[in-house]
Protein backbone atom coordinates (compact mmCIF):
# COMPACT_ATOMS: atom_id res chain seq x y z
CA UNK A 1 0.00 0.00 0.00
CA UNK A 2 1.39 3.59 -0.83
CA UNK A 3 2.36 5.63 1.87
CA UNK A 4 0.48 9.22 2.28
CA UNK A 5 2.95 12.18 2.51
CA UNK A 6 3.92 14.01 5.42
CA UNK A 7 2.07 16.97 4.39
CA UNK A 8 -1.15 15.62 4.11
CA UNK A 9 -0.90 14.66 8.49
CA UNK A 10 -3.31 16.59 10.48
CA UNK A 11 0.14 17.16 12.63
CA UNK A 12 1.52 18.79 10.07
CA UNK A 13 -0.53 22.07 10.01
CA UNK A 14 0.81 22.64 13.46
CA UNK A 15 4.18 21.89 12.94
CA UNK A 16 5.40 22.32 9.44
CA UNK A 17 3.94 25.92 7.91
CA UNK A 18 6.75 28.13 8.18
CA UNK A 19 4.92 31.19 9.84
CA UNK A 20 4.57 32.26 13.71
CA UNK A 21 2.22 30.17 14.91
CA UNK A 22 3.82 27.28 14.39
CA UNK A 23 6.62 28.77 15.50
CA UNK A 24 5.49 28.76 18.68
CA UNK A 25 4.07 25.21 18.43
CA UNK A 26 7.89 24.10 17.66
CA UNK A 27 9.09 26.23 20.58
CA UNK A 28 7.08 24.87 22.73
CA UNK A 29 7.97 21.36 22.27
CA UNK A 30 11.49 22.43 22.30
CA UNK A 31 10.42 24.06 25.67
CA UNK A 32 9.47 20.74 26.91
CA UNK A 33 13.18 18.56 25.74
CA UNK A 34 12.14 18.14 22.13
CA UNK A 35 14.21 18.25 19.44
CA UNK A 36 12.96 18.79 15.91
CA UNK A 37 14.54 15.30 15.02
CA UNK A 38 11.92 13.82 17.34
CA UNK A 39 8.48 15.07 15.62
CA UNK A 40 10.04 16.23 12.02
CA UNK A 41 8.26 14.05 9.40
CA UNK A 42 6.78 11.87 11.98
CA UNK A 43 2.90 10.68 12.79
CA UNK A 44 1.97 12.19 16.44
CA UNK A 45 0.37 9.31 18.10
CA UNK A 46 -1.90 10.24 20.85
CA UNK A 47 -1.95 7.82 23.91
CA UNK A 48 -5.56 8.11 25.60
CA UNK A 49 -4.57 6.54 29.31
CA UNK A 50 -7.56 6.21 31.59
CA UNK A 51 -4.85 5.14 34.06
CA UNK A 52 -5.83 6.44 37.73
CA UNK A 53 -4.69 5.60 41.10
CA UNK A 54 -8.47 4.88 42.12
CA UNK A 55 -8.62 2.35 39.09
CA UNK A 56 -7.51 -1.19 39.92
CA UNK A 57 -8.40 -2.18 36.76
CA UNK A 58 -5.66 -0.17 35.02
CA UNK A 59 -3.04 -0.17 37.77
CA UNK A 60 -0.57 -1.84 35.02
CA UNK A 61 -1.62 1.55 32.37
CA UNK A 62 0.86 3.20 34.38
CA UNK A 63 3.31 1.01 32.90
CA UNK A 64 1.94 -0.49 29.85
CA UNK A 65 1.71 3.12 28.23
CA UNK A 66 5.82 3.16 28.22
CA UNK A 67 5.42 -0.28 26.29
CA UNK A 68 2.83 1.34 23.58
CA UNK A 69 5.69 4.56 23.71
CA UNK A 70 8.53 2.25 23.14
CA UNK A 71 6.28 0.92 19.88
CA UNK A 72 5.05 4.22 19.03
CA UNK A 73 9.21 5.30 18.53
CA UNK A 74 10.37 1.95 17.29
CA UNK A 75 8.22 2.77 14.05
CA UNK A 76 8.73 6.12 13.31
CA UNK A 77 6.06 8.11 15.64
CA UNK A 78 6.05 10.51 18.30
CA UNK A 79 4.15 9.49 21.13
CA UNK A 80 2.29 11.85 23.19
CA UNK A 81 0.44 10.56 26.34
CA UNK A 82 -3.38 12.24 26.66
CA UNK A 83 -4.87 10.97 30.13
CA UNK A 84 -8.46 10.57 29.83
CA UNK A 85 -10.58 10.35 32.64
CA UNK A 86 -10.50 6.86 34.36
CA UNK A 87 -13.99 5.51 34.93
CA UNK A 88 -13.23 3.33 37.83
CA UNK A 89 -16.04 1.20 38.12
CA UNK A 90 -15.69 0.14 41.89
CA UNK A 91 -15.75 3.51 43.24
CA UNK A 92 -17.54 6.18 40.76
CA UNK A 93 -21.13 6.81 42.32
CA UNK A 94 -23.81 6.72 41.87
CA UNK A 95 -22.52 4.92 38.51
CA UNK A 96 -20.07 5.11 35.73
CA UNK A 97 -22.60 4.60 33.08
CA UNK A 98 -23.76 8.48 34.00
CA UNK A 99 -20.14 9.49 32.82
CA UNK A 100 -19.73 6.84 29.61
CA UNK A 101 -20.52 9.75 27.49
CA UNK A 102 -18.31 12.57 29.21
CA UNK A 103 -15.56 10.21 28.42
CA UNK A 104 -16.44 9.27 24.80
CA UNK A 105 -16.87 13.49 24.57
CA UNK A 106 -13.84 13.76 25.92
CA UNK A 107 -11.98 11.08 23.48
CA UNK A 108 -13.67 12.74 21.04
CA UNK A 109 -12.40 16.16 21.66
CA UNK A 110 -9.11 15.31 23.06
CA UNK A 111 -8.52 13.92 19.48
CA UNK A 112 -10.05 16.83 17.58
CA UNK A 113 -8.00 19.53 18.89
CA UNK A 114 -4.79 18.19 19.25
CA UNK A 115 -1.80 18.23 16.75
CA UNK A 116 -2.49 14.19 16.13
CA UNK A 117 -2.36 11.67 13.63
CA UNK A 118 -3.68 8.35 15.54
CA UNK A 119 -4.04 7.29 18.53
CA UNK A 120 -3.83 4.27 21.25
CA UNK A 121 -7.26 3.97 23.77
CA UNK A 122 -6.11 2.43 26.49
CA UNK A 123 -8.98 0.75 28.38
CA UNK A 124 -10.77 -2.43 29.61
CA UNK A 125 -12.80 -1.01 32.89
CA UNK A 126 -16.07 -1.59 32.35
CA UNK A 127 -17.45 1.72 30.69
CA UNK A 128 -14.01 2.88 29.42
CA UNK A 129 -14.16 0.58 26.60
CA UNK A 130 -17.30 1.79 24.63
CA UNK A 131 -16.74 5.38 25.81
CA UNK A 132 -13.27 5.50 24.14
CA UNK A 133 -14.63 3.75 20.86
CA UNK A 134 -17.47 5.67 20.48
CA UNK A 135 -15.31 9.29 21.08
CA UNK A 136 -12.81 7.49 18.40
CA UNK A 137 -15.23 6.62 16.09
CA UNK A 138 -16.90 9.84 16.21
CA UNK A 139 -13.36 11.62 16.02
CA UNK A 140 -12.74 9.86 12.62
CA UNK A 141 -8.60 9.10 13.09
CA UNK A 142 -6.79 5.75 12.71
CA UNK A 143 -6.80 4.54 16.33
CA UNK A 144 -6.47 1.03 17.78
CA UNK A 145 -7.95 0.17 21.12
CA UNK A 146 -6.08 -1.42 23.50
CA UNK A 147 -7.54 -3.67 26.32
CA UNK A 148 -6.37 -3.92 29.75
CA UNK A 149 -6.69 -7.80 29.85
CA UNK A 150 -8.60 -9.31 32.41
CA UNK A 151 -7.08 -9.90 36.16
CA UNK A 152 -5.75 -13.43 37.64
CA UNK A 153 -8.10 -15.81 39.50
CA UNK A 154 -8.95 -15.36 42.43
CA UNK A 155 -8.02 -17.94 45.48
CA UNK A 156 -9.49 -18.04 48.96
CA UNK A 157 -9.35 -21.69 51.00
CA UNK A 158 -8.13 -23.58 47.65
CA UNK A 159 -11.33 -22.36 46.39
CA UNK A 160 -11.50 -20.56 42.69
CA UNK A 161 -12.98 -17.44 43.33
CA UNK A 162 -14.69 -14.78 39.96
CA UNK A 163 -15.11 -11.52 40.03
CA UNK A 164 -18.36 -10.73 41.02
CA UNK A 165 -20.32 -13.56 40.42
CA UNK A 166 -18.72 -14.95 43.92
CA UNK A 167 -18.81 -12.02 45.79
CA UNK A 168 -22.85 -12.39 45.44
CA UNK A 169 -22.63 -15.83 45.84
CA UNK A 170 -20.74 -15.33 49.44
CA UNK A 171 -22.74 -12.65 50.39
CA UNK A 172 -25.64 -14.16 50.02
CA UNK A 173 -24.24 -16.78 52.29
CA UNK A 174 -22.84 -14.67 54.73
CA UNK A 175 -26.52 -12.60 54.82
CA UNK A 176 -27.43 -16.29 55.99
CA UNK A 177 -25.70 -16.63 58.62
CA UNK A 178 -23.18 -19.46 56.91
CA UNK A 179 -19.57 -17.39 56.69
CA UNK A 180 -18.26 -15.40 59.47
CA UNK A 181 -16.70 -11.86 59.44
CA UNK A 182 -13.34 -13.65 59.70
CA UNK A 183 -13.87 -15.84 56.69
CA UNK A 184 -15.70 -12.90 54.68
CA UNK A 185 -12.05 -10.31 55.10
CA UNK A 186 -10.71 -13.65 53.91
CA UNK A 187 -12.57 -13.68 50.42
CA UNK A 188 -12.27 -9.66 50.38
CA UNK A 189 -8.36 -10.12 50.21
CA UNK A 190 -8.63 -13.08 47.43
CA UNK A 191 -10.92 -12.33 44.95
CA UNK A 192 -9.14 -9.56 43.54
CA UNK A 193 -5.33 -10.12 43.27
CA UNK A 194 -3.79 -8.33 40.49
CA UNK A 195 -4.03 -5.54 38.11
CA UNK A 196 -6.92 -5.89 35.06
CA UNK A 197 -10.76 -6.33 34.79
CA UNK A 198 -13.00 -8.54 35.98
CA UNK A 199 -11.50 -12.24 35.07
CA UNK A 200 -15.32 -13.47 34.79
CA UNK A 201 -17.57 -12.56 31.83
CA UNK A 202 -18.39 -9.29 32.99
CA UNK A 203 -19.13 -6.35 31.30
CA UNK A 204 -15.19 -5.36 31.01
CA UNK A 205 -14.20 -9.46 29.64
CA UNK A 206 -17.58 -8.74 27.16
CA UNK A 207 -16.58 -5.40 25.89
CA UNK A 208 -12.63 -5.94 25.03
CA UNK A 209 -13.84 -8.81 23.48
CA UNK A 210 -16.64 -7.26 21.23
CA UNK A 211 -13.85 -4.09 20.67
CA UNK A 212 -11.71 -7.55 19.06
CA UNK A 213 -14.47 -8.61 17.24
CA UNK A 214 -15.65 -5.89 14.92
CA UNK A 215 -12.09 -5.47 14.15
CA UNK A 216 -10.34 -2.66 16.69
CA UNK A 217 -8.07 -4.44 18.42
CA UNK A 218 -4.83 -6.44 17.50
CA UNK A 219 -5.95 -10.12 16.96
CA UNK A 220 -5.98 -11.68 20.60
CA UNK A 221 -5.60 -9.15 22.52
CA UNK A 222 -9.26 -8.75 24.46
CA UNK A 223 -8.10 -12.36 26.32
CA UNK A 224 -4.52 -11.77 27.38
CA UNK A 225 -4.37 -11.55 31.29
CA UNK A 226 -3.44 -8.46 32.86
CA UNK A 227 -0.49 -9.80 34.65
CA UNK A 228 0.50 -11.58 31.49
CA UNK A 229 3.83 -10.73 29.73
CA UNK A 230 2.12 -11.31 26.51
CA UNK A 231 0.08 -8.38 27.30
CA UNK A 232 3.60 -6.25 27.75
CA UNK A 233 4.43 -7.64 24.30
CA UNK A 234 1.01 -6.71 22.88
CA UNK A 235 0.84 -3.26 24.11
CA UNK A 236 4.16 -2.14 22.05
CA UNK A 237 2.81 -3.92 19.02
CA UNK A 238 -0.21 -1.53 19.39
CA UNK A 239 2.34 1.62 19.09
CA UNK A 240 4.03 0.15 16.67
CA UNK A 241 1.16 -0.96 14.67
CA UNK A 242 -0.85 2.27 14.88
CA UNK A 243 2.22 4.44 13.16
CA UNK A 244 1.27 2.19 10.16
CA UNK A 245 -1.97 2.61 10.46
CA UNK A 246 -1.83 6.61 10.22
CA UNK A 247 0.52 6.10 6.95
CA UNK A 248 -1.86 3.98 5.63
CA UNK A 249 -4.75 6.49 6.87
CA UNK A 250 -6.87 3.22 7.89
CA UNK A 251 -9.86 4.83 9.86
CA UNK A 252 -12.58 3.55 12.17
CA UNK A 253 -14.94 4.55 8.83
CA UNK A 254 -12.83 2.09 6.55
CA UNK A 255 -13.19 -0.76 9.18
CA UNK A 256 -16.74 -0.38 11.27
CA UNK A 257 -19.78 -1.78 9.25
CA UNK A 258 -23.11 -2.97 10.26
CA UNK A 259 -21.78 -6.30 9.01
CA UNK A 260 -18.76 -6.07 11.79
CA UNK A 261 -20.95 -4.83 14.86
CA UNK A 262 -23.37 -8.06 13.57
CA UNK A 263 -20.16 -9.96 14.03
CA UNK A 264 -20.12 -8.80 17.33
CA UNK A 265 -23.53 -9.56 18.23
CA UNK A 266 -23.03 -13.11 17.40
CA UNK A 267 -19.77 -13.49 19.28
CA UNK A 268 -21.38 -12.07 22.41
CA UNK A 269 -24.33 -14.23 22.56
CA UNK A 270 -21.74 -17.43 22.31
CA UNK A 271 -19.55 -16.04 24.78
CA UNK A 272 -22.23 -15.54 27.44
CA UNK A 273 -21.77 -11.84 27.36
CA UNK A 274 -23.23 -9.38 29.80
CA UNK A 275 -26.25 -7.82 29.01
CA UNK A 276 -24.83 -3.99 29.36
CA UNK A 277 -23.45 -5.48 25.45
CA UNK A 278 -26.44 -4.57 24.46
CA UNK A 279 -26.63 -0.90 25.79
CA UNK A 280 -22.91 -0.52 24.43
CA UNK A 281 -22.88 -2.27 20.84
CA UNK A 282 -25.85 0.06 20.11
CA UNK A 283 -24.42 3.14 21.22
CA UNK A 284 -21.21 2.36 19.27
CA UNK A 285 -22.86 1.13 15.92
CA UNK A 286 -25.18 4.54 15.79
CA UNK A 287 -21.82 6.74 16.67
CA UNK A 288 -20.47 4.45 13.23
CA UNK A 289 -23.40 5.22 11.71
CA UNK A 290 -24.20 1.68 10.70
CA UNK A 291 -27.09 0.95 13.96
CA UNK A 292 -27.77 -2.65 15.71
CA UNK A 293 -30.82 -2.86 17.21
CA UNK A 294 -32.48 -5.17 19.94
CA UNK A 295 -33.77 -6.85 17.28
CA UNK A 296 -30.55 -7.71 16.13
CA UNK A 297 -29.71 -9.21 19.25
CA UNK A 298 -32.95 -11.03 19.55
CA UNK A 299 -32.51 -12.77 16.30
CA UNK A 300 -29.17 -13.97 16.58
CA UNK A 301 -30.11 -14.92 20.40
CA UNK A 302 -32.22 -17.97 18.59
CA UNK A 303 -29.65 -19.15 16.49
CA UNK A 304 -26.14 -18.74 18.69
CA UNK A 305 -25.54 -20.94 21.11
CA UNK A 306 -23.25 -20.10 24.23
CA UNK A 307 -20.08 -21.80 23.98
CA UNK A 308 -17.81 -20.07 26.58
CA UNK A 309 -17.88 -21.65 29.51
CA UNK A 310 -16.56 -18.66 31.90
CA UNK A 311 -18.92 -17.77 34.38
CA UNK A 312 -21.49 -16.24 35.53
CA UNK A 313 -22.83 -18.39 32.71
CA UNK A 314 -20.94 -21.31 32.90
CA UNK A 315 -19.76 -22.40 36.61
CA UNK A 316 -15.85 -23.50 36.86
CA UNK A 317 -13.61 -21.62 34.23
CA UNK A 318 -12.94 -18.13 34.50
CA UNK A 319 -10.75 -15.59 31.58
CA UNK A 320 -7.42 -17.14 32.38
CA UNK A 321 -8.54 -20.49 31.66
CA UNK A 322 -10.30 -19.02 28.38
CA UNK A 323 -6.94 -17.23 27.68
CA UNK A 324 -5.36 -20.85 27.59
CA UNK A 325 -8.11 -22.44 25.41
CA UNK A 326 -7.27 -20.38 22.76
CA UNK A 327 -8.59 -17.37 23.52
CA UNK A 328 -11.25 -14.71 21.37
CA UNK A 329 -9.61 -16.31 17.89
CA UNK A 330 -10.63 -19.71 18.54
CA UNK A 331 -13.87 -19.17 19.90
CA UNK A 332 -14.39 -17.19 17.21
CA UNK A 333 -13.11 -19.61 14.35
CA UNK A 334 -15.54 -21.95 15.55
CA UNK A 335 -18.02 -19.55 14.80
CA UNK A 336 -17.09 -18.80 11.33
CA UNK A 337 -19.64 -20.24 9.66
CA UNK A 338 -22.06 -17.59 11.40
CA UNK A 339 -19.49 -14.92 11.22
CA UNK A 340 -18.92 -12.31 7.86
CA UNK A 341 -15.30 -12.62 7.83
CA UNK A 342 -14.09 -10.22 4.92
CA UNK A 343 -14.37 -7.26 7.69
CA UNK A 344 -11.22 -5.65 7.70
CA UNK A 345 -9.30 -5.24 11.12
CA UNK A 346 -6.89 -2.78 12.32
CA UNK A 347 -3.82 -4.93 11.28
CA UNK A 348 -4.93 -4.24 7.54
CA UNK A 349 -6.23 -8.18 7.85
CA UNK A 350 -9.75 -9.29 7.24
CA UNK A 351 -11.00 -10.90 10.65
CA UNK A 352 -11.21 -14.30 8.65
CA UNK A 353 -7.51 -14.09 7.85
CA UNK A 354 -6.86 -13.21 11.89
CA UNK A 355 -8.93 -16.49 12.84
CA UNK A 356 -7.64 -18.98 10.55
CA UNK A 357 -6.10 -21.84 12.14
CA UNK A 358 -6.98 -20.49 15.26
CA UNK A 359 -7.06 -23.55 17.67
CA UNK A 360 -9.38 -24.67 20.93
CA UNK A 361 -7.18 -26.26 23.39
CA UNK A 362 -9.50 -27.10 25.98
CA UNK A 363 -13.20 -27.97 24.56
CA UNK A 364 -14.39 -27.40 28.01
CA UNK A 365 -13.95 -24.19 28.38
CA UNK A 366 -14.68 -23.14 24.46
CA UNK A 367 -17.62 -25.83 23.53
CA UNK A 368 -17.76 -26.73 20.29
CA UNK A 369 -21.07 -26.00 18.45
CA UNK A 370 -22.26 -29.50 18.97
CA UNK A 371 -22.31 -29.30 22.92
CA UNK A 372 -23.08 -26.08 23.51
CA UNK A 373 -23.39 -25.13 27.44
CA UNK A 374 -26.90 -23.37 26.58
CA UNK A 375 -28.37 -24.25 23.27
CA UNK A 376 -29.57 -20.29 22.37
CA UNK A 377 -27.69 -17.26 23.14
CA UNK A 378 -26.64 -15.63 26.15
CA UNK A 379 -29.54 -12.67 26.03
CA UNK A 380 -33.36 -12.73 25.20
CA UNK A 381 -35.49 -9.36 24.52
CA UNK A 382 -38.70 -9.50 25.92
CA UNK A 383 -41.48 -7.05 24.89
CA UNK A 384 -45.38 -6.26 26.13
CA UNK A 385 -47.54 -3.70 27.85
CA UNK A 386 -44.31 -3.31 30.28
CA UNK A 387 -41.61 -2.91 27.98
CA UNK A 388 -43.57 -1.56 24.93
CA UNK A 389 -39.64 -0.96 23.80
CA UNK A 390 -38.00 -3.74 25.43
CA UNK A 391 -36.41 -5.10 27.98
CA UNK A 392 -33.45 -7.87 28.37
CA UNK A 393 -32.97 -10.83 30.42
CA UNK A 394 -29.96 -13.71 30.62
CA UNK A 395 -31.54 -16.71 30.63
CA UNK A 396 -28.17 -18.48 30.35
CA UNK A 397 -27.35 -17.49 34.14
CA UNK A 398 -30.85 -17.89 35.53
CA UNK A 399 -33.28 -20.57 37.18
CA UNK A 400 -34.77 -22.90 34.47
CA UNK A 401 -38.50 -22.79 35.91
CA UNK A 402 -38.18 -19.10 35.81
CA UNK A 403 -38.01 -19.08 32.48
CA UNK A 404 -42.03 -19.41 32.11
CA UNK A 405 -43.67 -17.76 35.13
CA UNK A 406 -47.00 -16.08 36.63
CA UNK A 407 -46.21 -13.90 39.92
CA UNK A 408 -47.78 -11.34 42.09
CA UNK A 409 -44.99 -8.30 42.21
CA UNK A 410 -43.54 -6.55 45.05
CA UNK A 411 -42.75 -2.73 43.93
CA UNK A 412 -40.00 -0.54 45.29
CA UNK A 413 -39.64 3.06 44.22
CA UNK A 414 -35.86 3.30 45.61
CA UNK A 415 -33.02 1.15 46.05
CA UNK A 416 -32.69 2.46 49.65
CA UNK A 417 -36.52 1.42 50.60
CA UNK A 418 -36.11 -1.97 48.56
CA UNK A 419 -32.95 -2.64 50.77
CA UNK A 420 -34.61 -1.90 53.62
CA UNK A 421 -37.63 -4.64 53.04
CA UNK A 422 -35.32 -7.37 51.90
CA UNK A 423 -33.70 -7.97 54.94
CA UNK A 424 -37.17 -7.92 56.84
CA UNK A 425 -37.61 -11.10 57.98
CA UNK A 426 -41.50 -10.80 58.54
CA UNK A 427 -41.38 -9.45 54.42
CA UNK A 428 -44.24 -10.42 52.68
CA UNK A 429 -42.55 -12.26 49.91
CA UNK A 430 -42.39 -15.82 48.92
CA UNK A 431 -40.65 -17.37 45.94
CA UNK A 432 -43.50 -16.59 43.81
CA UNK A 433 -43.24 -13.27 43.89
CA UNK A 434 -41.59 -11.01 41.25
CA UNK A 435 -39.28 -8.00 42.75
CA UNK A 436 -39.67 -4.66 41.28
CA UNK A 437 -37.59 -1.87 41.26
CA UNK A 438 -38.49 1.47 39.23
CA UNK A 439 -37.19 4.63 38.84
CA UNK A 440 -33.36 2.98 38.23
CA UNK A 441 -33.29 3.95 34.47
CA UNK A 442 -30.98 6.44 32.85
CA UNK A 443 -32.63 9.80 33.88
CA UNK A 444 -34.45 7.87 37.27
CA UNK A 445 -31.05 6.54 38.79
CA UNK A 446 -29.45 8.68 37.37
CA UNK A 447 -27.53 6.82 35.10
CA UNK A 448 -28.67 3.62 35.17
CA UNK A 449 -27.30 2.30 38.38
CA UNK A 450 -26.18 -1.63 38.35
CA UNK A 451 -29.04 -2.32 40.98
CA UNK A 452 -30.84 -4.99 38.86
CA UNK A 453 -29.89 -7.80 40.37
CA UNK A 454 -31.87 -7.21 43.15
CA UNK A 455 -30.97 -9.03 46.46
CA UNK A 456 -32.85 -12.11 47.52
CA UNK A 457 -34.99 -11.26 50.61
CA UNK A 458 -33.16 -12.57 53.69
CA UNK A 459 -36.74 -14.47 54.27
CA UNK A 460 -36.11 -16.43 51.45
CA UNK A 461 -32.35 -16.65 51.63
CA UNK A 462 -32.95 -18.70 55.18
CA UNK A 463 -35.71 -21.03 53.06
CA UNK A 464 -32.94 -22.07 50.58
CA UNK A 465 -34.64 -19.84 48.01
CA UNK A 466 -30.97 -18.27 45.17
CA UNK A 467 -33.37 -16.96 42.48
CA UNK A 468 -36.35 -15.17 41.68
CA UNK A 469 -37.82 -12.92 38.96
CA UNK A 470 -36.83 -9.33 39.32
CA UNK A 471 -37.35 -6.15 36.87
CA UNK A 472 -36.37 -2.98 36.71
CA UNK A 473 -35.30 -0.68 34.11
CA UNK A 474 -31.89 -0.72 35.94
CA UNK A 475 -28.59 -2.64 34.53
CA UNK A 476 -27.10 -4.98 36.34
CA UNK A 477 -23.30 -6.39 36.61
CA UNK A 478 -22.30 -8.62 34.07
CA UNK A 479 -20.63 -10.88 36.62
CA UNK A 480 -24.26 -11.10 38.49
CA UNK A 481 -26.34 -13.99 37.61
CA UNK A 482 -29.88 -14.73 37.92
CA UNK A 483 -33.78 -14.26 36.93
CA UNK A 484 -32.92 -10.57 36.29
CA UNK A 485 -34.84 -8.41 33.87
CA UNK A 486 -33.51 -5.58 32.91
CA UNK A 487 -33.42 -2.07 30.63
CA UNK A 488 -37.05 -2.03 30.86
CA UNK A 489 -37.97 0.90 28.28
CA UNK A 490 -39.30 3.30 28.81
CA UNK A 491 -38.04 3.39 31.56
CA UNK A 492 -40.82 4.68 34.68
CA UNK A 493 -39.43 8.22 35.53
CA UNK A 494 -40.38 9.33 32.19
CA UNK A 495 -43.67 7.66 32.47
CA UNK A 496 -42.60 4.31 31.43
CA UNK A 497 -45.36 1.73 31.78
CA UNK A 498 -43.32 0.13 34.95
CA UNK A 499 -44.16 3.42 36.79
CA UNK A 500 -47.53 2.26 36.89
CA UNK A 501 -47.08 -1.19 38.71
CA UNK A 502 -49.04 -1.81 42.05
CA UNK A 503 -47.52 -4.38 44.64
CA UNK A 504 -50.48 -7.27 43.76
CA UNK A 505 -50.55 -6.86 40.57
CA UNK A 506 -49.80 -10.03 38.01
CA UNK A 507 -46.77 -9.92 35.54
CA UNK A 508 -46.34 -13.07 33.28
CA UNK A 509 -42.71 -13.53 32.23
CA UNK A 510 -42.23 -15.86 29.08
CA UNK A 511 -38.97 -16.01 27.87
CA UNK A 512 -39.42 -18.32 25.03
CA UNK A 513 -42.51 -16.47 23.21
CA UNK A 514 -40.15 -13.06 24.20
CA UNK A 515 -43.13 -11.54 26.43
CA UNK A 516 -43.73 -9.59 29.24
CA UNK A 517 -47.20 -8.59 30.00
CA UNK A 518 -48.45 -6.94 32.86
CA UNK A 519 -52.23 -8.43 33.64
CA UNK A 520 -53.93 -5.59 33.87
CA UNK A 521 -56.62 -4.03 31.92
CA UNK A 522 -56.05 -1.38 28.63
CA UNK A 523 -58.35 0.54 30.78
CA UNK A 524 -56.77 0.16 33.87
CA UNK A 525 -53.52 1.11 32.28
CA UNK A 526 -55.29 4.46 31.17
CA UNK A 527 -56.96 5.19 34.46
CA UNK A 528 -53.00 4.94 36.27
CA UNK A 529 -51.71 6.83 33.66
CA UNK A 530 -54.06 9.72 34.04
CA UNK A 531 -53.26 10.09 37.97
CA UNK A 532 -49.62 9.54 36.98
CA UNK A 533 -47.38 12.51 38.08
CA UNK A 534 -43.51 12.78 37.48
CA UNK A 535 -41.20 12.56 40.05
CA UNK A 536 -39.08 15.58 41.13
CA UNK A 537 -35.73 16.81 39.21
CA UNK A 538 -32.31 14.58 39.76
CA UNK A 539 -30.23 18.19 38.62
CA UNK A 540 -30.48 21.62 38.66
CA UNK A 541 -27.16 22.59 36.81
CA UNK A 542 -24.32 20.99 35.55
CA UNK A 543 -23.45 17.93 33.96
CA UNK A 544 -26.18 15.97 35.63
CA UNK A 545 -28.46 18.63 34.03
CA UNK A 546 -27.28 18.29 30.71
CA UNK A 547 -27.31 14.76 30.52
CA UNK A 548 -30.93 14.51 32.03
CA UNK A 549 -31.71 16.96 28.86
CA UNK A 550 -30.31 14.58 26.22
CA UNK A 551 -29.98 11.26 27.63
CA UNK A 552 -31.43 8.50 25.40
CA UNK A 553 -33.49 5.58 26.55
CA UNK A 554 -31.95 1.84 27.05
CA UNK A 555 -33.30 0.65 23.50
CA UNK A 556 -31.44 3.22 21.65
CA UNK A 557 -28.20 2.80 23.61
CA UNK A 558 -27.91 5.80 26.40
CA UNK A 559 -26.12 8.18 24.61
CA UNK A 560 -26.54 11.84 24.58
CA UNK A 561 -28.79 12.97 21.41
CA UNK A 562 -26.13 15.29 20.08
CA UNK A 563 -23.14 13.01 20.04
CA UNK A 564 -25.00 10.92 17.06
CA UNK A 565 -23.91 10.58 14.31
CA UNK A 566 -26.96 11.36 12.65
CA UNK A 567 -27.38 14.21 14.81
CA UNK A 568 -25.77 16.96 12.72
CA UNK A 569 -23.31 17.37 9.75
CA UNK A 570 -19.46 16.41 10.93
CA UNK A 571 -17.15 19.35 12.73
CA UNK A 572 -14.29 20.55 10.73
CA UNK A 573 -10.52 20.33 11.83
CA UNK A 574 -9.83 23.29 14.16
CA UNK A 575 -8.76 26.81 12.89
CA UNK A 576 -5.30 27.89 13.52
CA UNK A 577 -4.49 31.11 13.47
Amino acid sequence: MSQRPYESLRSARWFAPDDLRSFGHRSRLMQMGYAPEDWAGRPVIAILNTWSDINPCHSHFKQRVEDVKRGILQSGGFPIELPAISLSENFVKPTTMLYRNMLAMEAEELLRSHPVDGAVLMGGCDKTTPGLLMGAISAGLPCIFLPAGPMLRGNWKGKVLGSGSDAWKYWDERRAGKISKVEWVGVEGGIARSAGTCMTMGTASTMMSIAESIGMTLPGAASIPAADSNHIRMSAECGRRVVDMVWEDLTPQRILTRASFLNAIVVAMAMGCSTNAVIHLVAMSRRAGCAVNLDDFDAASRNIPVIANVRPSGDTYLMEDFFYAGGLPALMNRLGDHLQLDQLTVNGRSLGENIAGAEVHNDDVIRPLTNPLYPEGALAVLRGNLAPSGCVIKPSACAPQLLQHTGPALVFDDYPSMKEAVEDENLDVTAEHILVLRNAGPQGGPGMPEWGMLPIPTKLLKQGVRDMLRVSDARMSGTSYGACILHVAPESYVGGNLALVKTGDLITVDVPARRIHLEISDEELAQRRAAWTPPPKRFERGYGWMFSQHILQADSGCDLDFLETEFGAPNSEPSIY
